[in-house]
């Protein structure tokens, strides 16, 4: 489970997707809020990858629940990164 979290971590297309996600928040918060869209994106994320991309090494339920690890480990940084970038605008 360790080595497929890793494995996901670096995956460019898992990075750019939350990346995509947390912008898209920011742009929409005022209407839809800012939790409910992030833990739904994140959760679409963890179920969206696997299923297009398995490399058919693990189940299904095991690649989702190292996604919704990884997703949650990239989002981090990138919420501080924008709330950085937001603070610097100011």
């Amino acid at each position: 489970m360790i080595d497929l979290v890793l494995s996901q971590l670096s995956d460019v297309f898992r990075i750019g997707l939350i990346i995509a996600l947390v912008v898209t928040m920011l742009r929409t918060s005022t209407l839809t809020g800012r939790v409910l869209p992030l833990i739904a994106g994140v959760v679409f994320v963890a179920v969206l990858v696997p299923s297009t991309l398995s490399s058919g090494t693990e189940s299904l339920s095991q690649e989702i629940a190292a996604g919704l690890i990884s997703n949650l480990i990239i989002l981090a940084p990138v919420l501080l990164l924008a709330r950085w970038i937001t603070h610097l605008r100011r």
